[in-house]
């Protein structure tokens, strides 16, 4: 059994933040992270990063590798390919498990930045449909559909931003969302009405994703329960994120969409518990550097705790 004073799960922006600052302050840590690389949904952004202050990067792949390095020039601990599967909250050890073997890693603070996932549309066809690898990037696969037809799933920022590139590039696009109010930023509603190529269809919802080799069609129902099919080579599914909030729901508190519940510094209701980065932060707030702030907030926070605990214990 492993022994750390902070045990930090997810290796994103927030949870090498949070090891940096670890290393930073001299604190005993260790950070896990079930895929096999370090980033968390970095690797997943392909355009460029503007908004993060002193480093504009061409894109997430770029400020993944600036992190990593940044981090493991500190000497941060780390493990990837390592998942954590349970948190006993009780004895304050989190069982973890690397190629089958599962080993229990004993921690007196716990900074829980396992992010977000995107959400699914849960419908048929739809698994299918990843399993065969069409999982796109409006960024870095317009241009295979220049000329063609695609469905784009949602109403917020990213979904008509999608919408928009796909326009550029030449496809013509679908863009549908099961009510006639959207969350997008007004900027991004203006700019995708003025392309021709590019049809709002409100009030509708997919049933279903059609195609066995690859899309064919999609299946809209309308709310009077009309349902109709829509020829198209590829959809994109952008209908927001859900936390990875889990595995510490039993010992910390949630909101309705289950976003963990966490103060300025990242702390739960839960004593030993910080929850930082896309798992609390919410649609609305997510950012890279709202993560990397978090998980600096939540090391230091930690940091001064444990001083006072040593102090106290050797008085």
């Amino acid at each position: 059994m492993l022994d750390v004073d902070i045990l930090i799960i997810g290796g994103g922006p927030a949870g090498i933040s949070a090891a940096i600052w670890c290393s930073r302050v001299g604190m005993d840590h260790l950070l896990i992270e079930e895929k096999e690389m370090l980033g968390g949904q970095l690797r997943l952004i392909h355009n460029r990063i503007i908004d993060y202050p002193g480093l504009q990067a061409e894109n997430g792949e770029e400020m993944r590798n600036l992190f990593v390095r940044h981090a493991e020039s500190l000497q941060c601990r780390y493990r990837v390919n390592t998942r954590a599967v349970k948190i006993d909250g009780a004895g304050k050890v989190a069982v973890a498990e690397t190629g089958g073997l599962k080993t229990r890693i004993g921690f007196r603070y716990l900074i829980y930045a396992a992010g977000a996932v995107r959400r699914k549309l849960g419908v048929p066809g739809e698994k299918e449909m990843f399993a065969r690898g069409e999982m796109y990037s409006a960024t870095k696969d317009s241009h295979l559909f220049k000329g063609k037809s695609v469905a784009v799933v949602g109403g917020g920022d990213r979904a008509f931003e999608g919408a928009c590139l796909l326009a550029e590039a030449g496809a013509h696009v679908y863009l549908i969302h099961r009510s006639e109010r959207f969350r997008a930023r007004q900027a991004y509603l203006s700019r995708a009405q003025s392309y021709q190529n590019i049809r709002i269809l409100p009030n509708r919802r997919v049933k279903a994703i059609i195609g066995e080799d690859q899309t064919e069609a999609v299946e809209l129902v309308r709310l009077s329960g009309e349902s109709c099919f829509l020829p198209v080579s590829a959809v994109f599914v952008r209908i927001g994120m859900e936390p990875n909030s889990g595995l510490v729901q039993h010992v910390a508190g949630t909101d309705a969409d289950g976003y963990i519940v966490s103060d300025g510094y990242g702390k739960t209701r839960c004593e030993w518990l910080y929850a930082i980065g896309d798992n609390c932060l919410g649609p609305l707030y997510s950012s890279i550097a709202g993560a990397a702030g978090q998980g600096a907030a939540a090391a230091k926070h930690i940091a001064s705790r444990l001083a006072g605990e040593r102090a106290r214990t050797v008085k």
